[in-house]
């Protein structure tokens, strides 16, 4: 593919291209985010991330590299380049491997189905090659369906309440780029499209990487993993915390408890992370969000926590630099700055007093249409879009 001017286009908030020069930046830029640690590790602790090209799964990957040197394994599934460009973690994976090169680290990248057996299967063969064994698994996929590969069954994932319709507000922008407070109404789920979101985004699979690395001795004593979770706001549990996906995110914490339970074996532990809310690919898709994370970000400013700056903080309790941060239920808490009740509060009144008339004064909606567009590389500060950039670049070699 000759090199072109590569522009936004799509509909709603899905973009059908990515920007490769602006996704390497907004790399960049999340790496100069993390402090050094304070103290190097003795050793390079191996980790395998699944879901290591977006969102939390991303950071995680970069914080891990930057502040605790790990090396090991990042899964991802992305599209290549060939009639469109790459999607955006194609690109930011290039970069990433890149950020790991620099850091001395040996990380190698795999682009597969996670879910699949054969992707099981040829990821726990390199590590057993190349690392011997595991200290740490981190599992961040968000996916819209699930193949299980046992029984050739696809699950479709939905976004929806739980026992009857809900209507909310969300945030939408038009092809000029102006904000639009809308009202919608999502119908409730049915029993089997709440199963099969639970199938596709609860913790089966999770269970599933840890019973094959178990069982192939790749486990290091003091093995530790972590799922990454959400509960947020009550102005948004209806769609999310007791909907569907919520219904999920229940699951996946109960297999926390059963994987806790098992992996005492090798005196392992297994845990769910409660992050705060952020701008994903993923949340963008649940009504509502959009209008809530563009209010959360007018009240809180910069002290709104970037993915970076929580998968910090998980690092360091993962590898005991810190300790635990746990509820009452076990789940580690990096969302206490968004869940705080003077936060809500003021989230909660600008909630009930915007208009279409005072959306842009009362939600940060500006910066959220940056952090939307942002996640295909456009409106990264320092690029220059009018620039032509090739597109057609090759996912990193196994090192």
């Amino acid at each position: 593919m000759a090199a072109r001017v590569v522009s936004p286009t799509g509909r709603g908030f899905l973009l059908l291209d990515a920007h490769p020069t602006g996704c390497f930046r907004s790399v960049a830029d999340m790496v100069a985010q993390i402090p050094p640690a304070a103290q190097p590790p003795q050793r390079r602790p191996v980790a395998l991330v699944i879901g290591s090209s977006a969102g939390y799964g991303l950071a995680a990957t970069l914080a891990g590299l930057q502040r605790h040197g790990i090396e090991g394994v990042g899964v991802a599934f992305e599209r290549p380049p060939g009639r469109r460009t790459g999607t955006a973690g194609w690109y930011r994976t290039i970069a990433t491997e890149a950020v790991a090169t620099e850091a001395g680290s040996d990380f190698t990248f795999v682009n597969a189905d996670a879910f699949a057996d054969t992707t099981k299967v040829e990821v726990l063969d390199l590590i057993e090659k190349r690392f011997g064994q595991l200290d740490f698994l981190v599992y961040s996929v968000a996916a819209p369906r699930r193949t299980d590969p046992r029984t050739g069954t696809t699950y479709q994932s939905v976004i929806k309440p739980i026992g009857a319709a809900h209507t909310t507000r969300t945030l939408e922008f038009d092809s000029d780029g102006a904000p639009i407070l809308r009202e919608v109404t999502a119908q409730p789920a049915d029993e089997a499209e709440a199963a099969d979101t639970v199938q596709v985004m609860g913790g089966e699979d999770w269970s599933r990487w840890v019973a094959a690395l178990q069982e192939r001795n790749l486990l290091r004593t003091g093995f530790r993993t972590v799922a990454l979770s959400y509960i947020g706001s009550s102005l948004t549990s209806a769609i999310y915390r007791d909907g569907t996906i919520g219904a999920a995110k229940v699951h996946l914490e109960r297999t926390a408890r059963e994987l806790d339970e098992r992996l005492a074996a090798v005196d392992g532990r297994a845990l769910t992370s409660v992050n705060g809310a952020a701008v994903t690919q993923a949340s963008t898709a649940i009504p509502g969000i959009a209008l809530y994370v563009s209010l959360l970000h007018a009240v809180l400013g910069d002290a709104l926590q970037s993915p970076v700056e929580q998968s910090v903080q998980l690092w360091d309790q993962l590898t005991g630099a810190a300790p635990f941060d746990l509820d009452e239920q076990g789940r580690l808490r990096l969302d206490r700055w968004e869940l705080d009740p003077a936060v809500q509060a003021a989230v909660a009144e600008r909630w009930r007093a915007i208009t279409q008339e005072t959306i842009a004064e009362v939600a940060d909606v500006d910066w959220f249409r940056a952090q939307f567009r942002g996640l295909y590389g456009f409106d990264v500060p320092g690029v220059d879009y009018a620039e032509p950039v090739d597109p057609d670049l090759e996912w990193p070699a196994p090192r």
